[in-house]
């Protein structure tokens, strides 16, 4: 007796009856992976394995003798069921972490900020964060000073992006100096670099008084890649 046809022919005629309303979703919502319909559909072929794994399980156990043959081919439809919950359960984790706009991989931005002499003596009480749309993260300094290779020195640093968005921008605070900005020309899920982008300018200066002075100060720039 096969076990797996009649399970398999009644999910294919479960899965003809709402063929008209799923269509219906698809043409009236969004069908990009990293929106609520990739997310909404991953969640239903979970619901519907585990509905197809349970039924399986309910008649292999409801039977009575089964040959040695008749326990393998099951045994390897049961493995079939498991891996299928297994790629959904991943699934599932993924469509949300992409709704959510979490970064799963986690890539990491590494630094160069270049400084003038005059800033050098307050290297040592520097602060660098990242700050997004999302959230806000201290940036991990190195302690050594490093060279741009014209002889300048630089401060350089690592964060992660923990959030898919365009919306990052690096702040640099150093005492007795006003707080640069530099926004990270990044798409929301970049990809790897070997090199070290052009140098960058801070897109915005903050005056001691919390006034933005406007003006090029070619005394900072920023450059970086990601890894």
């Amino acid at each position: 007796m096969n076990l797996t046809s009649p399970v398999f022919n009644g999910a294919a005629d479960v899965a003809e009856a709402p063929g008209g309303a799923v269509a219906s979703l698809l043409k009236i919502a969004d069908d990009s992976p990293d929106g609520m319909l990739g997310m909404l559909l991953s969640g239903l072929s979970g619901v519907a394995a585990a509905m197809a794994v349970a039924i399986v399980l309910t008649v292999y156990f409801r039977t009575g003798y089964r040959s040695s043959r008749d326990i393998l081919r099951h045994g390897l439809a049961a493995a079939v069921a498991l891996a299928l919950l297994a790629f959904v359960a991943w699934d599932t984790r993924h469509a949300a972490q992409a709704y959510l706009g979490i970064n799963a991989a986690k890539p990491v931005v590494e630094f160069e900020i270049r400084l003038p002499r005059a800033a050098l003596a307050s290297v040592s009480d520097s602060q660098v964060e990242l700050v997004t749309d999302r959230n806000q993260k201290l940036a991990r300094m190195q302690a050594a000073l490093a060279s741009d290779g014209n002889g300048r020195t630089v401060i350089t640093g690592s964060v992660t992006l923990d959030y898919r968005t365009t919306d990052r921008v690096v702040v640099l605070n150093l005492r007795g100096q006003p707080q640069r900005q530099f926004k990270l020309r990044l798409a929301a899920n970049p990809g790897h670099s070997d090199q070290f982008g052009p140098w960058h300018l801070a897109d915005r200066v903050a005056s001691s008084a919390g006034a933005a002075a406007h003006e090029p100060n070619d005394a900072y720039a920023i450059r970086y890649r990601v890894l």
